[in-house]
């Protein structure tokens, strides 16, 4: 029976399949997402003559009557990633890591896998020739013999060497690389990208080995290709930071085996990726010589980790007419509503004012406790009032202008105290009753105008 090649649209947004061109993806709404390709029809890539689902086939059995076996987990020589993963590489898995070019990706994993010793690894690369890999290596200053490169981007090539290798641990370095032969579209297209990964997927469980693949990110900041790449893996790791900074963070965005809100700190030196066991100490600014307006340390908590932040904040009249409102690192609708907050309930004129707000270390912040130091750093650029040093303060702020209770206060404390600070302010009512286990000085606000008294009187 001959294969049938027919052209099908797809969305690259979300992988959505229709026979003619749309403006609109009916399945995730995105405009001007659809991209035309060939595809062959009858003929399905399978793994060593296997064709189907993930797993070979059984029977329908009773939930009470599956037998639940200890996950099997690879430690990791870096323990950052090893807390991402949630304790380790698990056998068997899918995992996707995504970031922009150039942001350490590569040098992550190989710096990884150079130091395990008792595995057979298999490094797969569409991008890098075999000589630049082995100059990495020799920068990070490690060459293992038990780690085997590969430089293929033919799917059936690379299934044919991980057959005849058996290797323990796979690496694809990237996925939009490989593609195919059964489907004729580009490496990288929506469909080759879906395919692949759905073949090294059945390989993953069916073999019991791990796989890590690598993938770019588009100009949003999402991974490339279509959406349903992150449902197909395990687990999704987005590697990230910016270029002029050192400092890199490495976050789960979806994992099956763990939990989604750990992170983990590395910083770029030039033998690689040096794990950052204190990530408050290099949050901090620590080539401060005099304090200086604008400057407030808020307490934030990614996962169970929590860690001191420097927000810095610039207010001053708008020169052009219309105010600017410039954020880096923190939710600039969040600011917005802080100023008019400012604004209706304290009595604070912002209005005519430039506000620029700033995380600094290229830090990217969603925690709402940090609310009270940002409000701090504004309120004391507006009046060029220093905030005294030793000061932290953790806090959500309502639209009421009442100062909200956060979770892991204790924490939080415990952190500034561990760092030297004298004084820490936390919402009124937080600790309930353990603030005498502590021997920082725990001050207690309601109201931001409150907390401003206390400040700056």
């Amino acid at each position: 029976m001959s294969n049938k090649v027919k052209n099908i649209f797809f969305c690259s947004n979300c992988g959505h399949e229709s026979a003619k061109w749309l403006g609109k993806c009916p399945a995730c709404g995105e405009w001007n997402t659809f991209v035309e390709e060939k595809v062959v029809v009858s003929k399905k890539l399978s793994i060593k003559g296997k064709q189907g689902g993930l797993v070979e086939s059984s029977s329908p059995i009773k939930i009470s009557e599956i037998e639940i076996n200890d996950e099997v987990r690879i430690h990791m020589p870096s323990e950052e990633l090893n807390r991402v993963l949630g304790g380790g590489l698990v056998a068997g898995s899918l995992t996707l890591i995504g970031g922009e070019p150039g942001i350490g990706k590569s040098t992550l994993i190989l710096q990884n896998i150079l130091s395990i010793r008792n595995k057979t690894i298999l490094y797969i690369s569409g991008e890098e020739s075999a000589s630049q890999l082995k100059l990495r290596a020799e920068r990070i200053g490690k060459v293992a013999d038990n780690t085997f490169i590969l430089c293929e981007t033919n799917l059936e090539s690379i299934f044919n060497h991980i057959e005849n290798l058996q290797p323990q641990i796979v690496i694809i370095d990237s996925i939009q690389t490989i593609a195919t032969p059964d489907i004729e579209s580009a490496a990288g297209s929506v469909s080759q990208v879906r395919e692949c990964a759905a073949s090294l997927l059945r390989y993953a469980k069916q073999s019991g080995v791990p796989v890590i693949l690598v993938g770019h990110i588009n100009k949003e900041g999402s991974i490339a290709g279509p959406k349903v790449l992150e449902h197909i893996v395990d687990t999704v790791l987005q590697f990230e930071g910016d270029r002029q900074y050192l400092y890199r963070i490495l976050r789960a965005i979806k994992n099956r085996f763990g939990s989604t809100s750990e992170i983990g700190i590395y910083e770029m030196v030039q033998k690689g990726l040096r794990e950052v066991k204190n990530p408050s100490e290099m949050l901090l600014s620590q080539n401060r010589t005099e304090s200086m307006s604008g400057i407030s340390i808020g307490v934030s908590v990614e996962g169970v980790r929590p860690f001191l932040i420097e927000v810095q904040s610039l207010v001053s009249t708008a020169a052009y007419g219309t105010p600017q409102r410039s954020v880096t690192g923190f939710d600039p609708r969040r600011m917005n509503m802080l100023l008019a907050v400012l604004e209706k309930r304290v009595g604070f004129k912002l209005a005519q004012k430039d506000v620029f707000l700033n995380i600094a270390g290229g830090l990217k912040v969603s925690d709402p406790a940090l609310d009270l130091s940002v409000v701090s750093a504004i309120l004391s650029s507006n009046f060029d009032i220093i905030v005294p040093d030793g000061v932290a303060m953790v806090g959500e702020v309502g639209l009421s202008g009442e100062i909200r209770t956060v979770t892991r206060v204790e924490q939080r404390v415990a952190e500034a105290q561990k760092l030297g600070f004298a004084t820490i302010y936390i919402p009124k009512g937080n600790l309930k009753g353990v603030k005498d286990t502590f021997t920082i000085e725990i001050k207690e606000v309601g109201k931001v105008e409150q907390l401003f008294r206390e400040l700056f009187s």
